[in-house]
């Protein structure tokens, strides 16, 4: 029974490091001018350069601000200024066959550059906005939302 509790004591303790294991950054801020934020899990966090990014991570920008993010394979995207960016998914594990990238463009300016995903698979590079889906084909693109943001989203 003292070896029962004695495990399940040292579970819980462990449980933290246990959890954030599988939750390895996926990127992080290369570059930052101005302010930004990042939401993740409900909380907001001041984005600085080399701040890591998980995947479910939100970037928002405030006005005359801009961040670059470089992922785990060599991608780069650029928010410009007043623009929201969610990292809905990643997984780079070319030995395992495990390539995807879908981001969402919620408001502002972004600018792609596609690293090995888009190389290796560029069928599992997914980039969203309020009004399109964008599929990597090529390297490199720029898009802009425009509209207040109640018509954006």
């Amino acid at each position: 029974m003292k070896r029962l509790i004695g495990i399940v004591i040292t579970l819980c303790l462990l449980h933290p490091f246990l959890g954030n294991a599988s939750n390895t950054p996926v990127g992080n801020v290369k570059m930052l001018k101005g302010k930004a934020s990042i939401i993740r899990n409900r909380s907001v966090l001041e984005a600085k350069e080399g701040s890591d990014l998980f995947q479910d991570d939100s970037l928002k920008t405030a006005s005359e601000s801009s961040l670059s993010i470089v992922f785990k394979d060599d991608t780069l995207i650029s928010i410009g200024p007043n623009s929201e960016l969610a990292i809905n998914e990643f997984h780079f594990s070319p030995a395992e066959g495990k390539l995807s990238i879908v981001t969402r463009l919620l408001r502002g300016t972004s600018a792609y550059v596609s690293g090995i995903i888009g190389k290796l698979s560029p069928q599992s590079v997914r980039f969203e906005t309020p009004v399109a889906n964008i599929g990597i084909r090529g390297t490199k693109f720029a898009v802009k939302i425009e509209g207040d943001d109640e018509e954006s989203r």
